[in-house]
């Protein structure tokens, strides 16, 4: 029985590989991933965020021969919103830069995720109160507004 259950398990992996996360915002474009990278970076800006980090595996894996699909995690944020979130939490701090995430798909486009704020700080509420979760709320208009804008 339990490995006929395992079988189970195993074989419905791809469907639920396809169901979206809880909590992630995910932007499939027409744009191939380059053309996405760049949009994404000047939304940040163009929305009165800084680009603080990017991290990505693709360069480093060519770099050792390797081809992997685009992969790239960008991180915004803003030292207002920094300071706002420190008022409320320390812990919460943890979390910024939060990320966009730049994928680059099998048929050559690309596609834009992120986890909302308000979801990567839900479990700093507990201490920021409803002063955090009001900056999570802005952010998640803020970051909605960046990912249409890199999208259009």
């Amino acid at each position: 029985m339990r490995a006929l259950w395992g079988l189970l398990c195993f074989l419905a992996l791809p469907a639920w590989a396809e169901e979206p996360l809880s909590g992630w915002a995910e932007y499939p474009t027409d744009k191939i991933y380059d053309t996405l990278v760049a949009d994404t970076k000047a939304a940040v800006k163009e929305n009165g965020m800084i680009v603080v980090t990017q991290a990505g595996p693709t360069k480093a894996a060519a770099a050792r021969g390797i081809t992997i699909p685009g992969n790239l995690v960008i991180g915004a944020f803003n030292n207002d919103y920094a300071v706002r979130v420190l008022e409320t939490s320390t812990r919460a701090m943890i979390e910024a830069p939060i990320r966009f995430y730049v994928t680059e798909n099998a048929d050559g486009t690309a596609t834009l995720s992120y986890k909302t704020p308000s979801f990567v700080f839900a479990p700093y509420v507990y201490e920021g109160g409803d002063p955090l979760r009001d900056i999570a709320a802005e952010l998640d208009e803020k970051f909605q507004a960046v990912a249409e804008s890199a999208v259009k």
